[in-house]
């Protein structure tokens, strides 16, 4: 009997429509040309607003500053502030004129802005002077002495005590400009080829310092593009982005998937504000809206949330971390998103990897991450060997094409120990694929529980808990344990109004429900989970806290 042929977790993204070929300024161009009169930007903190021109006239006017303050090519420019209408300025100033606009988190204190600043050789800095609890302008003090390549740093106010008229700093910034001509701006322009480096973002690693992705114009711009065209974007869209604009899903799939269609950005506010992002949709007539699950879940449990007309909604973008099926399911029924998209991706890789479509039914849309995006490669590979696993089979999730980094800023060794020979990127996720191609991610890989030798997946049991009615949120961890190695954890976060739960009651909800070596042996009710400021929820701090709640019976039920 023949065998038959091994069929390969393998699947590439065919598409008609070219990959731009631009910088993102020339693109921006191509867009203010078709659309000069249509809405650009809207900030509603300060009720500030651009047209496309207007947008294109305040860039410029940055980008002649920064030419005038002697930023070259190439040049580290950073960015530390919260969502604000200077910040996507300042984004596609420097795109104008080739420097490499370094995103700085806006959680960051003070020794994490000393490393960010000389790691990558940043020669000035954009900066909010304060942001919720943090004195920004202090901290920069505090670091500049250290950091003796930054030249120059300049303030810009985000703040409603303020008045939103952007401080000294900023205006002069924007003024140093006025003797540099627009043949100055062309002429830098055109030195500028769609592969340079642009940005760089440093990621949240859990461990040990943060590392530097490096992503060029090419990487950035056809990302945002091709997340624009699968949503189905035009001129006529109004996107509300309250995710923060220094990671990858504020600054691509927001800010460059919108100016690459004639779309409109829309800022609620500095961070994320669950009221303040509704009334903006309601006030704005937002089509599509963005979220990490965290964000929609906060949405959904406002007392008033059914008094907020979101009819204008038809799309948007969950993303982040993984989506728990109840969630999709109410976003789609109860905010009138029917054509919500799931995007899995990573800021190696500009981010987005796959994505669902909007023809793609419920079970698609809730229970993967789509398919692979156009012009890209994934494949599903066992990490030991390297090889495709078959369909169906569990591995690691690999991914090629034009949307991985040039590389980690001056770390040539973490590069090489991320993207392979083969410029395969490997993302450190869990993931199957099935016949269609259709990928649904398990897990992290250092993630992964194995309890008494058997492998157990977190991402399965906390599905398996979100369909308790009295549980909102739910994060399932390995903790270490004598007899089996590593037992189940969950940490809970219940309804409001809901009593909290026992272990007990966890236990019988699960029983004949789930295997038992997937039933949780801890139970940990929070308010909240240790979050990265992007939302993606702190694993290793949780696992770090366990042992001492387990220590103490008053925290784990």
């Amino acid at each position: 009997m023949t065998a038959q042929p091994h069929h390969p977790s393998y699947a590439s993204g065919v598409s008609d429509t070219p990959l731009l070929g631009d910088t993102i300024g020339t693109n921006l161009l191509r867009t203010v040309s078709a659309h000069a009169d249509r809405d650009a930007l809207v900030d509603r903190p300060s009720e500030r607003r651009w047209t496309y021109a207007e947008l294109l006239r305040d860039v410029d006017a940055l980008a002649k500053g920064l030419l005038a303050q002697g930023i070259s090519k190439g040049d580290r420019v950073g960015i530390w502030a919260p969502n604000c209408p200077e910040w996507v300025l300042l984004q596609y100033a420097t795109a104008r004129i080739g420097a490499v606009l370094v995103c700085v988190n806006p959680a960051y204190r003070s020794h994490e802005l000393a490393y960010v600043v000389k790691q990558s050789g940043m020669r000035m800095l954009v900066s909010a002077v304060q942001h919720k609890t943090s004195d920004y302008r202090a901290m920069v003090q505090e670091v500049r002495g250290d950091c003796p390549q930054l030249d120059a740093v300049y303030f810009v106010s985000v703040s409603l005590s303020d008045g939103y008229t952007g401080s000294d700093g900023w205006n002069a910034l924007a003024a140093a400009g006025e003797g540099t001509t627009d043949e100055a701006l062309q002429e830098r322009a055109a030195t500028l080829a769609p592969d340079d480096p642009i940005n760089i973002q440093y990621t949240s690693g859990t461990t040990g310092f943060p590392k530097g992705a490096t992503l060029s114009h090419h990487n950035i711009l056809n990302n945002g593009y091709f997340v624009g065209e699968t949503v189905r974007y035009t001129e006529r869209d109004r996107i509300c982005i309250p995710v923060p604009f220094y990671h990858c899903f504020g600054m691509v799939m927001g800010n460059l998937a919108a100016t690459s269609h004639g779309a409109c950005m829309v800022i609620p506010a500095p961070s994320f504000d669950p009221a303040a992002t509704l009334e903006t949709v309601v006030a704005e007539r937002c089509t599509s809206l963005y979220g990490v699950p965290t964000m929609f879940i906060a949405e959904l449990g406002l007392d008033d949330f059914a008094s907020y007309d979101l009819s204008t909604l038809r799309t948007g973008i969950m993303a982040g971390s993984p989506c728990p099926v109840e969630v999709m399911k109410r976003v789609v029924a109860e905010m009138n998103m029917s054509e919500v998209a799931i995007c899995y991706g990573m800021t190696e890789t500009s981010p987005v990897s796959t994505m669902t479509r909007v023809d793609d039914d419920l079970a698609r849309r809730t229970e993967t991450v789509g398919r692979v995006m156009p012009h890209l490669e994934v494949k599903v590979v066992d990490p030991a060997t390297g090889l495709p696993v078959g369909r169906g089979e569990t591995g690691e999730l690999c991914t090629r094409g034009y949307a991985v980094m040039l590389g980690y800023w001056d770390q040539d060794d973490k590069t090489s120990e991320a993207i392979d020979r083969a410029r395969w990127m490997h993302t450190g996720d869990l993931a199957t694929m099935d016949e269609e191609g259709y990928l649904a991610v398990v897990g992290r890989i250092k993630d992964l529980v194995i309890r008494g030798g058997e492998n157990v997946y977190p991402r399965e049991v906390e599905e398996f808990l979100y369909t308790h009615p009295a549980i909102a949120d739910v994060q399932v961890i390995g903790v270490p344990d004598e007899r089996y190695g590593e037992e189940l954890m969950a940490w809970i976060v219940m309804r409001p109004g809901e009593e909290p739960l026992s272990v007990e009651a966890v236990r019988e909800f699960a029983t004949g429900r789930l295997a038992h070596h997937k039933i949780p042996r801890y139970v940990h009710i929070t308010d909240a989970f240790p979050m990265t400021v992007t939302g993606k929820v702190r694993k290793v701090e949780m696992r770090e806290r366990a042992a001492d709640l387990i220590a103490r019976p008053d925290t784990v039920r």
